[in-house]
């Protein structure tokens, strides 16, 4: 797996206008994961509510496979959410009809819970990418493989109103086995790749949708970017390879659990 570079770009907070406001998203997915109460408190008795159910522990195997099997296809999302690049890819991923993984970074996710949220009420699903997208993590200290992990994990999940990431990818594939370890055991599967579009190269959108189309043949989870700098290239990359890998008998899923 490819490593890409440190990325010390985090911005300013900027609202992102995706026709969804934060109340109502954020009662909606509310509504979803709290399910059916048991009707009004009698007078003069207490309401107990019962603690956040721990998510299942899922393998600690990395996951290149799709759900939707040897003809499924993975579109995978790094290093976002970004208040000018994650809509546009939202609103190209709407207009061809396909659900996507995001993998977020942290604070990235904490400045932007709007965009984090809006991911959730497209039906996309969340992915830990840590706190820093250190990756060089593979060589330091359990300790600090932890706090990467399990900050960016309540980041995310807080800001998207409780709802918690399914996968965790490491910065550059810096896995480790105590990092798969402590992923798996929080319920977020480790999340490789098997094409890297380069998109983070920005070597032009013929390049990008050229890699993807000579990698298809090494499986089906895609690499893409929507943040780290200007994304132009990888949007207008989508718009030509996903109507490409509908026309080649591809269905769209999600990374295998």
């Amino acid at each position: 797996m490819a490593r890409h570079g440190g990325r010390g770009w985090y911005g300013q907070v900027v609202a992102a206008a995706l026709g969804v406001t934060a109340v109502t998203v954020a009662a909606s997915l509310w509504t979803a994961q709290a399910g059916p109460v048991n009707g009004p408190a009698r007078a003069g008795t207490s309401v107990r509510h019962s603690a956040p159910k721990a998510p299942a522990p899922v393998s600690v195997e990395i996951a290149h496979a799709s759900d939707r099997g040897t003809r499924g296809v993975n579109i995978t999302i790094d290093d976002g959410p970004d208040p000018v690049w994650t809509p546009k890819v939202l609103q190209v991923l709407k207009e061809y009809g396909v659900k996507a993984t995001f993998c977020m970074i942290g604070p990235q996710a904490q400045a932007h819970p709007d965009l984090v949220r809006a991911v959730v009420a497209a039906g996309h699903r969340l992915c830990d990418h840590t706190v820093s997208h250190d990756v060089t993590m593979d060589t330091k200290s359990e300790a600090y493989q932890s706090q990467q992990i399990l900050d960016a994990e309540r980041m995310i999940t807080e800001a998207s109103g409780g709802v918690r990431p399914l996968y965790y990818r490491a910065p550059g594939g810096a896995f480790t086995p105590y990092s798969r370890k402590l992923a798996a055991s929080h319920g977020m599967r480790p999340l490789g790749w098997n094409v890297d579009s380069k998109d983070f190269e920005r070597p032009g959108t013929a390049a990008i949708v050229a890699t993807v189309k000579e990698e298809m043949p090494n499986g089906p989870t895609i690499l893409f970017h929507d943040a780290g700098g200007d994304r132009s290239e990888t949007v207008a990359a989508l718009r030509e390879v996903l109507p490409w890998l509908k026309e080649q008998g591809y269905a769209f899923g999600f990374p295998v659990r």
